[in-house]
């Protein structure tokens, strides 16, 4: 029996396990499980890679998508090399890790497909980055490569980023896709949203949530109050799970 999870801390809002155990069953796939390991310290990694018998593959979310990092043999460059976090870890058989970031692909092609599907162009857009976390990191890379302009946001001032307190007018004018890449409103915390500006939100404005449950975050139901386009974290979800499965069932390619 081949084995696959999730690690992460808390695991409560988390699809994976009955994504993945849906896949399976509906594709027929009988000698593959897959499990939850909480795990509140990326620390205990090592010892479940050595007592987990026939693991293949895991899935890295909250807190331990950059913390994973130094903990891994090698990292798939042209994701989380460039990124500099990880969301997948294939296993090899004589026991080596690698670290993918899946985040990007599946955030990438769900917003260029929502963008198309509204007649724009992901180039001719201004976003604003919500956070500064390893979902953060996937996607700026993203916007990047599609051509967006962008700015991180943070509570903390930092180099080049704005704080929610300089989210003015003229900003929010300006920057018309607003991306939430932190937890808040996640499941079982649905009462909270991101501290935007909701007041100053139109029906310009598009709302990407990378949070898939709830499926209506507080912060996307703002944005709905004001006409805004909003998008959630589930399509996302299903895109970056699958291409997890893609590498984790590639041949080894060292």
């Amino acid at each position: 029996m081949k084995r696959y999870g999730l690690i992460g801390y808390p695991l409560t809002h988390s699809f994976s396990k009955s994504y993945f155990s849906a896949k399976f069953e509906k594709e027929g796939i009988s000698d593959c499980q897959y499990d939850l390991f909480e795990m509140e310290s990326v620390g205990a990694l090592p010892g479940l890679l050595i007592n987990t018998p026939h693991i293949c593959g895991l899935n890295v979310t909250i807190p331990h998508k950059q913390a994973v990092v130094p903990l891994l043999n090698d990292l798939d460059e042209a994701s989380a090399g460039r990124i500099g976090a990880v969301n997948t870890i294939k296993v090899y058989p004589d026991g080596s890790t690698k670290g993918f970031n899946t985040d990007y692909y599946g955030f990438k092609e769900s917003l260029a497909e929502w963008v198309d599907h509204r007649g724009e162009s992901c180039a001719d857009i201004k976003a604003l980055v919500l956070g500064n976390g390893g979902a953060a990191k996937a996607v700026m890379v993203a916007l990047d490569d599609l051509k967006a302009d962008y700015r991180l946001v943070s509570r903390q001032a930092t180099d080049g980023a704005l704080t929610y307190d300089d989210l003015t007018e003229e900003v929010m004018r300006d920057y018309r896709l607003i991306i939430n890449t932190t937890p808040l409103g996640m499941y079982p915390k649905v009462d909270v949203a991101p501290p935007i500006p909701y007041d100053l939100l139109n029906r310009s404005h598009m709302l990407y949530d990378l949070v898939y449950n709830p499926v209506e975050t507080l912060f996307l139901k703002k944005g709905m109050e004001k006409g805004a386009a909003t998008h959630n974290g589930m399509k996302m979800l299903h895109l970056q799970a699958e291409k997890a499965w893609e590498i984790w069932n590639q041949e080894d390619e060292r």
